[in-house]
């Protein structure tokens, strides 16, 4: 093979993977409106609302705060804040607790039914996926689940990664 046939194979191996990259980024990260908009619709049935849900959020991730580090976490004044807490701890997602350590610290912790909502949100998702899977071939179902564990496998590897960068020297 001559040196410019090698070269131009390997523009075109580049090329069909830049190809297949921007597919499956494509695929992975559409999000029509129709969609976004039942999404919503399910999340925000009953009295829970974008905020509630981010709440619940920072706090299944940081766990426990103190009000003022979760205010500053959702970009609200304390007051803002208090009244959320007020109407997400009247319908039983979070409750306040004084710090042990601390009696003057008070810590906004989830609730067993504030971590129900994510647990039902996860349900839904997960019945949706099963019934748009279920059209799928038994092919089909098979190279998508090898190319969705490759996914897992390096975010696995790009966490493991990041944590040992933030690891103290």
């Amino acid at each position: 093979m001559t040196l410019n046939v090698r070269a131009r194979s390997r523009r075109n191996a580049r090329t069909t993977r830049r190809d297949t990259l921007k597919g499956l980024l494509d695929e992975l990260t559409s999000w029509g409106a129709r969609e976004r908009a039942g999404a919503f619709k399910h999340w925000l049935r009953g009295s829970l609302s974008l905020v509630h849900l981010h709440v619940l959020t920072v706090l299944q991730v940081r766990g426990p705060l103190p009000m003022s580090k979760l205010a500053d976490e959702l970009d609200v004044s304390v007051a803002s804040l208090t009244g959320i807490i007020d109407r997400m701890e009247a319908r039983g997602l979070v409750e306040r607790r004084r710090e042990p350590d601390d009696r003057r610290v008070i810590l906004v912790h989830r609730t067993d039914a504030g971590d129900a909502v994510f647990d039902e949100m996860a349900a839904e998702r997960r019945k949706h996926l099963e019934v748009l899977l279920d059209r799928m071939s038994d092919k089909e179902l098979e190279s998508f689940l090898v190319g969705l564990r490759a996914l897992r496998r390096v975010r696995d590897e790009a966490s493991a990664e990041a944590r040992e960068g933030d690891a103290p020297a």
